[in-house]
């Protein structure tokens, strides 16, 4: 996935998150990241304004993607913060603007994250509850 084939509604007035976004996806394609979503959550919460989600064929390749997320990041003068690599069933890095969670295939299955950040979806229910 490139940067031109995110969301056409993404949030893109901060160049900063932009070159953020563009970090993550780059690092994520370069082992081959899998099923790589990108979700503009900023209208949904503070704590981002992007969410980067793909999947890795194991624990192996899901460490190995986390570790070159990091390693970008860290090139890029930003210390990433980061939770479970070492179990490296979902690793989730947080760039201060867009959150980045790379899991096995039955992790990311069973969370549906997606589902859970679909705006669309969000919409549909707080109509129909009212």
């Amino acid at each position: 996935m490139n940067l031109q084939d995110k969301p056409e509604n993404a949030h893109n007035s901060d160049p900063q998150v932009n070159a953020l976004l563009k970090l993550a996806i780059e690092a994520v394609d370069e082992l081959k990241g899998e099923s790589v979503q990108v979700l503009d959550v900023a209208e949904l919460t503070t704590i981002a304004d992007h969410m980067v989600i793909c999947s890795g064929r194991s624990a192996r390749h899901v460490k190995r993607l986390g570790e070159t997320v990091i390693a970008h990041a860290k090139e890029a003068g930003i210390q990433p913060r980061v939770e479970g690599l070492s179990q490296a069933e979902w690793v989730l890095i947080d760039l201060n603007g867009v959150v980045v969670h790379i899991m096995q295939p039955v992790t990311r299955a069973y969370y549906q994250l997606e589902k859970l950040w679909d705006m669309d979806a969000i919409a549909g229910e707080s109509s129909t509850t009212h």
